[in-house]
Order: structure tokens, then sequence, then C-alpha cells
């Protein structure tokens, strides 16, 4: 029963995936174990195999950093624009009634300081006063100010 086996036998062995064995690749190509280890050892399929799970964790890992980097910044631009939407809600309520519109500026304010790595909170000041003061320097722009841009 021993044949020998085709080249691409090492390609076969990798697609078995994690139940792969040298049994397994005999029986599909009709020869015995001892050939396929033989042919195993000559062409270093351990080694081979080691270097293509290598490669594939790294590219993996590569387009994990891709996929963050992009959500990253979809998310700040969702951050911004609901910052944006609130803030031209603002200019035209009643501070006494602005509560829903300063809950979804402080959540937009937040979100973006914790894309770009910094504290949603500061032991000094909360997110709360962070933004009142925001708010209140927004609300006395009156557009004619070059330096607030």
């Amino acid at each position: 029963m021993s044949r020998k086996i085709p080249k691409d036998a090492f390609s076969y062995y990798v697609a078995l995936g994690p139940g792969r064995s040298y049994q397994k690749v005999a029986e599909h190509f009709s020869t015995d174990k001892r050939t396929v280890t033989r042919h195993a050892v000559k062409e270093r399929w351990a080694a081979r195999l080691d270097e293509a799970e290598r490669k594939v964790s790294e590219e993996s890992e590569d387009d994990a950093v891709v996929i963050l980097r992009e959500m990253n910044a979809r998310h700040l631009k969702i951050a911004k624009a609901l910052q944006g939407k609130a803030l031209e809600a603002l200019r035209g309520l009643p501070i006494e009634r602005a509560g829903d519109v300063i809950k979804a500026l402080e959540l937009g304010v937040k979100q973006e300081r914790l894309i770009n790595g910094e504290p949603s909170e500061r032991g000094e000041l909360s997110i709360e006063e962070i933004t009142k003061r925001e708010i209140s320097r927004w609300l006395v722009f009156d557009g004619d100010d070059e330096d607030a841009a």
C-alpha cells in the first residue's frame, strides 16, 4: 500500500484543521502512515505549519487593529454629530428645559473622550460640571468671535 503522495499533501494536511493527523493524510491518499511521516519530515511539515499559523495570527491581529481604528473613527463621528445636534438644540431652548439635551451632549463628550483615550471622568471635575461649563461657553458665543472657532 506504500504509494507516493502528491506534492499538495501538505496543503491537504493543513486544511484538515485542528484534528489533522498523518494517519488521515495516509487514508486520503491511499498510502501508509510511515510514507506520510517520511514525506512530512523531509518537507518540514511541522515547521511550515507553525510558520503558517504564526502568519495567520499576525494577519488576524493586523486586521483587528484596522477594524478597531475604523470603529473608533465611526464612533468619534457619531459622538461629534451628537454634540453638534445637542449644541444646536441648546441655542433654542431656555436652560430650564435643556435637561435631555444636556444628557445627549454629556454622552457625546464622554464617548469622544473614551475613544481618544482620555478618562471619561475626573476626580476634581465631573462630566456634568465640564458639560455645564462648555454649555455656558457656547451659549455666550454670538458667532462674531473668530477665536471661538
